[in-house]
Order: structure tokens, then C-alpha cells, then sequence
């Protein structure tokens, strides 16, 4: 992986665990490791690039009954903290968390090992989507491009060995999908693939046809919540969270991201969601 660009960017991810993070991260650990955890926390968690967003609008429809408004309140990564965010010198997402009313919504990229203890002590609920390495592998490279706070993630064919050796961000997808396997039946672990909530509807000739249906899956996450809907607010669901509204919606596409930190301009934050070629 390239270290700099022509540009100047620099690498910014250092050791933890064998694992690496962002800078910022890893400066900050102590408090993300001592944060205290509750047990009626909803922890949604994710490799990169697997659909977070995706499953973030999911749970925050779920939580709103629907009610599309209600969802507009913030851009999507205000409504659920990232707990081993850090940028000062604004608010961690320690911080923000500690300010949130329960029952609260948070999400990581951690592996197993590196998550806060508390969420393992207090027996909190952990919604764990996995996407196939390939397309996520794909999904990451353009995001390494475009995003100026990551590693510059140079050529396709140098990304897919750094990819592999699992020298990214929040380390081996292999090791991450893994470990969150290993532990689901021993926690309150709802297990969803991203394959699974892009389901395709296969027509007479078995040709698929361009209708999705994930409402099966949101269903489970809804009875996981403790939640009950009726079918014409799961169908809202699904209409208002397909991944053709949700990138053309600021709420959730990042569009209010500064360019020197998200350049859309090189790649979209949501780009296809889809299998890749």
C-alpha cells in the first residue's frame, strides 16, 4: 500500500492488537476502552464497507415505527456513534454516546477482541452483517480512494495483496467474519449477510428480476428489537431504505461531508450495492 500520495497524503493507521486503526483512534483507546456500556444497547456491527449504512437507516426506521420525517433529523452519522471515532477537537464517539438517552443505537467496525469489555459484561445486543470478501474488497479500494483520511490505497493489484495479508483499517475481513461467527451463539448476536437483504426475486425462466426483496431480513431485525410492525410500514421500510433512495438521499449518502475529507468527485460513498463485476 502506498504510504503518500503525490499529494502529501499521509498514512494514518497505526497498531492496536495486531490490528490497525486510525491515528486518532488509537490516541484516544483508553476511553473507548473503558467505555461503559448498557444493557439495553443495540451495537450494530460491521467490517467496512458491508453495508453499515445500509442497516444503520434499517435499524433507525425500525426504532421511528416508519416515520420517514423522524429519520430526517440528522444525517445518518450523527444518529448512532461510532464508538472508536476520533477527530479532536470535536466529540469522540465515546462522548457522544455518553450523551445519548438509552436505550441507545451505536455501531463499530471492531473485531471481537478489541471491543470495549463492558458490551461483553453487560450482555448488550449485537447486530453483525457480513458482506462476501470479494465485493467488499472492491467496495473498501474505491473508499481508500476517495476517502483523504485513509491510506492512499494505490494500484488495484498492490490493494488486493494489502487487502488479503489483511493490512487495512480494522484489519482481515477474514479473522473479523470470522470472529463475530465464532461468538454469535454465546451473546445476543443477530448474524444477517448483505447477500441475504439484497435477495433478488427470480421470475418464471429463473432470470432475476429487478425487484429486491430484503423484508425477510428486516423482519428478523425488527423481532430481534423487540419490535412489532404491521406489513404496510415494513413495506415503507423496504421502499425507503432501497439503495436507490438512500443515494439520492443527503441524509445518508454523505453529501454533506467536506470534499477534503470524502472526495466524491474521484468515487461515490455509495457507489453500486451490488455484486461486483
Amino acid at each position: 500500500m502506498a504510504l503518500t500520495t503525490e499529494l502529501g497524503r499521509q498514512l494514518q493507521l497505526r497498531e492496536v492488537g495486531g490490528i490497525l486503526l486510525q491515528a486518532a483512534t488509537v490516541d484516544n483507546w483508553s476511553e473507548i476502552q473503558h467505555f461503559e456500556a448498557k444493557p439495553d444497547d443495540l451495537l450494530i456491527c460491521t467490517y467496512p464497507k458491508s453495508g453499515t449504512t445500509w442497516i444503520q437507516e434499517i435499524v433507525d426506521m425500525i426504532e421511528q415505527n416508519g416515520d420517514v420525517a423522524k429519520c430526517q433529523r440528522a444525517i445518518i452519522q450523527h444518529r448512532h456513534p461510532f464508538i472508536e471515532w476520533a477527530r479532536p477537537p470535536q466529540p469522540s464517539g465515546v462522548e457522544k454516546a455518553n450523551t445519548m438517552p438509552s436505550p441507545r443505537t451505536l455501531r463499530t467496525h471492531l473485531p471481537t477482541q478489541l471491543l470495549p469489555p463492558s458490551f461483553w459484561e453487560n450482555n448488550c445486543k449485537f447486530l453483525y452483517v457480513a458482506r462476501n470478501a470479494k465485493d467488499c474488497m472492491v467496495s473498501y479500494y474505491h473508499f481508500q480512494r476517495m476517502n483523504q483520511v485513509l491510506p492512499d490505497p494505490g494500484t488495484w493489484e498492490e490493494y488486493f495483496e494489502t487487502f488479503i495479508s489483511g493490512k487495512v483499517g480494522w484489519g482481515s475481513w477474514f479473522d473479523h467474519v470470522k470472529g463475530w461467527w465464532e461468538i454469535k451463539d454465546r451473546y445476543q448476536v443477530l448474524f444477517l449477510f448483505y447477500e441475504d437483504m439484497k435477495r433478488v426475486s427470480k421470475g418464471p425462466s429463473e432470470e432475476p428480476l429487478q425487484t429486491q426483496d430484503p423484508k425477510c431480513e428486516i423482519q428478523k431485525v425488527v423481532q430481534f428489537m423487540g419490535k412489532s410492525l404491521d406489513e404496510t410500514v415494513l413495506d415503507e421500510i423496504v421502499q425507503e431504505t432501497s439503495f436507490e433512495k438512500m443515494k439520492e438521499n443527503p441524509m445518508t449518502n454523505r453529501s454533506t461531508v467536506p470534499k477534503f475529507i470524502l472526495d466524491q468527485s474521484i468515487s461515490p460513498f455509495m457507489r453500486k450495492g451490488e455484486d461486483s463485476p
